[in-house]
């Protein structure tokens, strides 16, 4: 009877991590799949599964194990005992050695990167096409309480992702760490205990044997199937706003060189939770990580609330800034000032920029009466003959200014950049010309108006600017 029970359970285990499978669409047919085995009950039960399972997936299995080197013989004994594991199973095996001895700041998150690091190697090495973890229910459930305790908002509450965008799937997760050691000591199969899961030290170790069992008792028994449907819930719902955020950001974010750019006006005319969304993919994809807090969210959206249009806030790692009513997320920049000889003829990038001016020497067009040989928003016309001094292109300084043709009097730049709205960034390296003191041509506002070029000049030089990127 005892015999029957128990192939009972393994046969539970077995179509619950099927379903698992199919519901996640874990593999294809023919999947290279490398099993990440550390030597513990979970990873160990993993892989007998998926051995069990891989001739009706059709999968080809192999083992992996990473050995951190933090527990000096323990670790050995774990290496050698998946080795040995992998040997009696006749998978292939593959042991990665780390050395974290220089790793910086968090131990746990270090180990954790060189941990996915290896995971990808075999991934994009060609050796495997899925890395299948042993996380578990009661990893989710620890997980969920975890960051619910650190603030996360719904898309941290969707924790471990059965399926990862690196190819990185979990086949064991509904199932809870109980199951799987029945699973094992019913089948006779022996695993390695790692003595630092139970020192509580570690944050996880002590949610793990003190707070969930204690909650457990106290509130609700099922707490753990409870955290696990709060992060499929939460998984569900973070789909389809990752589909609505894509589609607004195609519309309302545009991107130039490392920073992100977005309306102020758009973001106050969003309901408050795509808005905030909408802010945290901007920081992602600028470099502030993986997504903002609720402070940083919510002193972007400030900024953008405020009747004036100026104004940063600081972020981790990145600065968003608003001049007038357009926000730029990206990393601070620390303009240089410059000063070149242009090349006549030819084209010269425009330092810290992705802008070039053109000069093109034009001879005897006293006739030509094409308004783009003289000037219009884009192209300058310099009557040469009215130059007194060599040609520099520098970038704008504050104190500068001109009589731009067609403005009844000197202007100072810094009154034209904000009449036409030029946001504060784009300011620093705008380009101007100068003929010797005098500024004889700025980019946008065009020809001063002492040397334009007329229906009379014999020589002209004309002005150009184009994007380089």
């Amino acid at each position: 009877m005892g015999d029957k029970i128990r192939a009972y359970n393994g046969m539970i285990v077995l179509d619950r991590v099927i379903h698992t499978i199919e519901r996640h669409q874990m593999f294809r047919s023919g999947e290279r799949v490398a099993v990440a085995v550390s030597g513990g009950a979970d990873s160990v039960c993993l892989l007998h599964v998926l051995l069990d399972l891989s001739a009706r997936l059709q999968l080809s299995l192999s083992v992996l194990h990473v050995n951190h080197n933090l527990r000096g013989d323990a670790s050995r004994a774990d290496a050698e005992f998946v080795q040995s594991l992998a040997a009696r199973l006749d998978l292939p095996f593959t042991l990665d050695n780390l050395d974290l001895s220089a790793a910086p700041g968090n131990l746990e998150q270090s180990a954790r990167n060189a941990r996915l690091a290896c995971f990808q190697a075999q991934l994009s090495g060609g050796l495997a096409t899925r890395v299948a973890t042993g996380h578990t229910r009661s990893d989710q459930a620890e997980t969920v309480l975890f960051r619910f305790l650190r603030g996360s908002g719904s898309t941290g509450l969707a924790a471990i992702r059965p399926v990862t965008r690196g190819d990185i799937v979990r086949p064991l997760i509904d199932i809870e760490r109980p199951e799987i050691v029945r699973f094992l000591r019913d089948r006779g199969i022996s695993w390695r205990e790692d003595a630092t899961n139970a020192t509580l030290d570690f944050a996880r170790n002590r949610i793990r044997h003190q707070l969930l069992p204690s909650l457990a008792s106290e509130w609700n028994a099922g707490l753990t199937e409870t955290l696990a449907h709060t992060a499929d819930i939460s998984l569900v719902e973070e789909a389809y706003w990752e589909a609505e955020i894509g589609r607004l950001a195609g519309m309302h974010l545009s991107r130039r060189g490392d920073a992100c750019f977005l309306s102020a006006a758009i973001l106050r005319s969003l309901p408050l939770a795509l808005g905030r969304r909408l802010v945290r993919l901007a920081i992602q994809v600028s470099g502030g990580g993986p997504a903002g807090d609720f402070r940083e969210v919510a002193a972007v959206m400030e900024l953008a609330g405020r009747t004036r249009g100026d104004g940063r806030t600081q972020l981790a790692g990145l600065e968003v800034r608003r001049s007038f009513d357009c926000l730029r997320f990206g990393v601070e920049s620390l303009a240089e000032e410059y000063s070149l000889c242009p090349a006549i003829p030819g084209m010269t990038r425009i330092p810290g920029t992705g802008f070039a001016i053109s000069l093109e020497m034009l001879e005897n067009l006293e006739t030509t009466s094409s308004p783009e040989n003289v000037y219009n928003n884009w192209v300058g016309g310099i009557d040469w003959n009215r130059l007194s001094g060599p040609l520099k292109l520098r970038n704008w300084r504050p104190g500068d200014q001109y009589q731009p043709r067609g403005v009844p009097a000197a202007r100072k730049i810094k009154t034209l950049f904000q009449q036409a709205r030029i946001p504060v960034w784009e300011r620093a390296q705008w380009p101007v010309l100068t003929d010797a003191e005098s500024i004889v041509w700025a980019r946008r506002f065009g020809t001063a108006a002492a040397v334009a070029a007329g229906p009379g000049s014999a020589r002209i030089l004309a002005v150009g600017e184009m994007e380089v990127r």
